[in-house]
């Protein structure tokens, strides 16, 4: 009988002392900015153009954060109008090559980095998308201005399944950014 009452008072001192700890939160904050943006991009899944002509109004709202008037190719906009979403200064750009410099390119494939992928007949990144995640050789990824078959030239976005080895370069913008920070 002793043992079980001091089982029920070590359970009610632990009940008690937990009641009174802080709370904390198990995703640090570089985490809970990436959850975040990816958040904003998944409810962009199923966006379409309009006519097929890089129209439409959302597409023309992700232009819009660049600068730009329906018509242009938008997967660089995509990716700037979900930072400035989620209260981001930069990226603000249309041009995909310009989302990749020294300051921020990295090698690692975390959720909410930026790939490109280079076209050869371009000669530079023609495409980009934002990471959900690596499964193994492949990248899962929510991108603007593609379709189906994952063309640079799409109708929407979508969830994507690239393999890793036609990533070209990966951008983290997130790198020691705190909300609305240049």
């Amino acid at each position: 009988m002793a043992t079980i009452r001091m089982l029920f008072g070590v359970l009610c001192l632990a009940a008690v002392g937990s009641y009174r700890m802080p709370h904390r939160n198990l995703l640090g904050a570089d985490e809970q900015q990436r959850v975040r943006l990816l958040n904003i991009a998944r409810t962009q899944i199923g966006v379409r153009e309009r006519t097929g002509q890089n129209d439409g109004e959302q597409v023309e709202r992700y232009l819009a954060t660049t600068g730009l008037k329906k018509g242009q190719p938008w997967c660089a906009a995509f990716i700037s109008w979900v930072f400035k979403e989620g209260g981001y200064n930069a990226p603000r750009t249309a041009w995909s090559p310009a989302l990749f410099n020294t300051r921020v390119n990295t090698k690692k494939p975390e959720t909410c980095n930026i790939f490109g992928i280079w076209f050869p007949e371009l000669k530079r990144i023609a495409h980009v998308g934002l990471i959900e995640k690596r499964e193994g050789d492949w990248l899962i990824s929510i991108e603007g201005n593609t379709n189906v078959p994952g063309s640079r030239e799409g109708d929407g976005v979508y969830r994507k399944r690239r393999p890793f080895k036609n990533i070209y370069l990966i951008s983290d913008w997130l790198k020691g950014k705190e909300l609305s920070d240049e």
